[in-house]
């Protein structure tokens, strides 16, 4: 016997858990739309905010920093760098290395992706008040403390190429 599917309207079943990983893919994929609208991918749209963050930095320290491989890093940063958005300039203090920053183009993209950031959290947010969208948001980072993700760093930088 086939289970029943819950009525048009009526909330979604499930553990807190499921709900976080249904909330979470159905996000993810709309934030890929939005940055597409910009021809950037999510992994690419977060190198580049990390970069503006902390320029100067080597693309071994963020590989590092983001658990990703480095052959994984320079593709992104290639990426970046052949549409002019990054650029690699020689570290003043080990030659050896380069390190990387936004150019001007990168940060007018990079006012873009935050308005376009700022629109996707009212559109996953909508229907919570202020009070609820803090107290959820305050709830999640609690729960991402918790379980030691690193502050900034989506998982998806693991994965494969996007």
């Amino acid at each position: 016997m086939e289970p029943a599917c819950p009525a048009e309207g009526a909330p979604p079943e499930g553990t807190s858990a499921f709900l976080l990983s249904q909330l979470g893919a159905l996000s993810a994929r709309m934030f890929a739309e939005r940055v597409a609208a910009l021809d950037l991918t999510p992994p690419q749209a977060g190198l580049l905010r990390l970069v503006a963050g902390r320029p100067g930095q080597s693309q071994q320290a963020l590989a590092a920093q983001l658990g990703t491989p480095p052959s994984r890093m320079v593709a992104l940063i290639d990426g970046l760098e052949e549409r002019g958005l990054l650029a690699r300039r020689r570290n003043a203090d080990d030659r050896r290395l380069s390190s990387l920053h936004v150019t001007a183009f990168g940060m007018e993209l990079l006012t873009e992706l935050g308005g376009l950031a700022v629109s996707h959290d009212d559109e996953v947010c909508a229907g919570l008040d202020d009070s609820e969208r803090a107290q959820l948001h305050a709830l999640l980072v609690r729960l991402a403390v918790l379980r030691e993700q690193r502050p900034g760093v989506h998982p998806g930088f693991r994965g494969p190429p996007g």
